[in-house]
């Protein structure tokens, strides 16, 4: 239950960024590292748009793709790990994103990644307790 719970409100927060990737484009591009831009041929627009892309389709994984619960959970921790070197830019840089406007929050944000990892991880974890199962009567 506390899973699931879990689970929904990382799928909600996920959504969410993720569409304002789409709607504020401009101010995640100063989280993208300009190697980043080298690495993948794309420009910082179109990293934004893909990684807010990723972040909807990862929410919506967690939520209707109960069968697929453990992999999605994965690649969620694995996009987490993947954007952090983003956030090092941004605290690096000294740049500001919505929420993110001041040194002290920049910096916390670097500690908030590891917990996403495991958030991610934890919730999509496969439930321990068996479950009974239901005897057939014969006559």
């Amino acid at each position: 239950m506390i899973r699931a719970l879990a689970r929904w409100i990382l799928a909600l927060a996920l959504g969410a960024i993720g569409i304002v990737h789409f709607v504020s484009t401009r101010g995640f591009r100063v989280v993208v590292p300009d190697w980043a831009t080298k690495a993948t041929r794309l420009d910082k627009d179109a990293i934004v748009i893909a990684s807010g892309a990723a972040e909807v389709a990862l929410a919506l994984g967690l939520i209707a793709l109960p069968k697929e619960r453990r992999r999605v959970g994965i690649a969620t921790a694995a996009f987490f790990v993947a954007v952090f070197p983003g956030n090092v830019h941004q605290w690096r840089t000294h740049r500001s994103t919505p929420g993110l406007d001041t040194e002290a929050r920049r910096f916390g944000r670097l500690f908030l990644q590891p917990l996403l990892v495991l958030w991610a991880v934890w919730c999509t974890a496969p439930d321990k307790t068996p479950r009974r199962r239901i005897r057939r009567r014969t006559r």
